[in-house]
């Protein structure tokens, strides 16, 4: 009878050990985990997600700070690095051999395959220190495309003259609420459809920006452009121009950065440019396309934060389950039969850690809410170890070239 109640509940138990028996073998791949079903379609989405991110809204104002000259070639600098090393690193997928050798599916794999040691650990804390940046950021950046919607609407009802002050808290709460549901998603094979959507979400913003910006040129308004960038003594003082320097560098190298998901991934306007080009009010009018273009930017996060995050959900979960590979809790799975949508495997760890996660990210966006400096700090922290350095080592490693 307990059986039968078991076979009809609503939770039905699954165990690790019963992929060894009966049809889920057939879904498993050739080294024994489950088969891979990305296709290039899906992998575009994933990677267009995480290129195409929040980066993009701050380069209008790092162009600014470093001027004609220089802006445009630290942007082909950055561009020609990230492809040469990417290349590399996708190379390294496979170890020793790339062509026959065994997958590796994160990058703290590859770097043990090929370089062990402390690297693995300096990569590890790099790679996933990044991931919980983005993150944060992400979050910061959600929230106020969310906000300049109401704002937007504010200013077109009761004119530019207004404030229309509003917090970003509750919008980071509701950002918040819906990450949580969303990382449920066990894995980035889960991912696809949101990545396809999400890279849909950035083309459109990154187009309407763009045609903004080409419509107040073009119109004749008066914009104040120079070789040099901002203008020691006239807009900023010469320490400024230092530091909005360095920043700009950093904004530019985070837009470029996705080397921390790309292993995974492949397991599946002027000197007075604003920060972010579409929420710091470069442009009020039309408003309802600044409104559906700041929707489309909130939309494309909520599928990029997934992307960043579901590395590191996989990290900590794959730890624990071997440090504790006989607790239930961590481990066991419950069926879960969902109406319209089929049966979703719960595992309780996955929920509560998973959950945490996204409060605690949420709280720290709430405490340090400033988008140019925190992207900046992520970019000139993470691009050097993660975008260059590791895949050059690998890729000297598996060619056994000459230091």
């Amino acid at each position: 009878m307990a059986k039968e109640m078991q076979k009809t509940s609503m939770f039905i138990e699954r165990n690790p050990g019963d992929y060894e028996n009966g049809d889920i073998c057939k879904n498993l791949d050739d080294d024994g985990r489950p088969k891979r079903t990305g296709t290039w379609v899906t992998a575009s989405a994933h990677i267009i997600t995480a290129v195409i991110g929040s980066g993009v809204l701050s380069l209008a104002w790092a162009i600014a700070q470093l001027g004609w000259v220089v802006g445009p070639a630290v942007l082909m600098a950055f561009s020609f690095i990230t492809y040469f090393t990417s290349t590399l690193l996708a190379d390294c997928y496979r170890a020793p051999d790339p062509v026959h050798g065994k997958r590796n599916y994160t990058y703290m794999d590859v770097v043990r395959a090929y370089l062990g040691g402390r690297k693995v650990q300096l990569c590890g804390l790099a790679q996933y220190a990044n991931l919980v940046g983005v993150t944060v950021g992400y979050t910061i950046t959600a929230s106020i495309s969310m906000v300049a919607v109401k704002r937007s609407n504010c200013f077109h009802k009761h004119g530019h003259h207004v404030k229309c002050q509003t917090s970003n808290n509750p919008f980071m709460v509701i950002f918040a609420c819906i990450q949580i549901v969303l990382s449920q998603i066990p894995n980035f094979h889960n991912l696809s459809w949101l990545s396809i959507l999400a890279a849909i979400m950035s083309f459109a913003y990154s187009s309407i920006g763009l045609g903004l910006s080409i419509a107040k040129v073009s119109g004749g308004e008066p914009v104040r452009t120079t070789l040099t960038g901002v203008t020691v003594g006239v807009d900023v003082s010469g320490s400024e121009k230092i530091w909005r320097t360095f920043q700009a560098i950093g904004d530019i190298a985070f837009a470029y950065a996705y080397s921390t998901v790309l292993v995974e991934i492949q397991a599946t306007f002027g000197n007075d440019a604003p920060g972010n080009f579409l929420t710091g009010f470069g442009f009020y009018e039309p408003f309802w396309l600044i409104d559906f273009a700041n929707i489309c930017i909130a939309i494309h996060l909520i599928g990029a934060y997934q992307v960043f995050a579901q590395p590191l959900f996989g990290f900590v979960e794959g730890w624990c389950a071997r440090q504790w590979p006989d607790s239930k809790f961590i481990t066991r799975e419950h069926a879960v039969d969902i109406p319209c949508y089929g049966v979703y495997y719960l595992n309780l760890f996955r929920l509560v850690w998973r959950t945490a996660y996204v409060v605690v990210i949420a709280v720290v966006a709430m405490i340090f809410p400033f988008f140019n400096d925190f992207l900046g700090l992520i970019g000139a922290g993470s691009f050097w170890p993660l975008t260059v350095y590791f895949p050059i080592e690998m890729h000297i490693a598996q060619t056994n070239l000459p230091k």
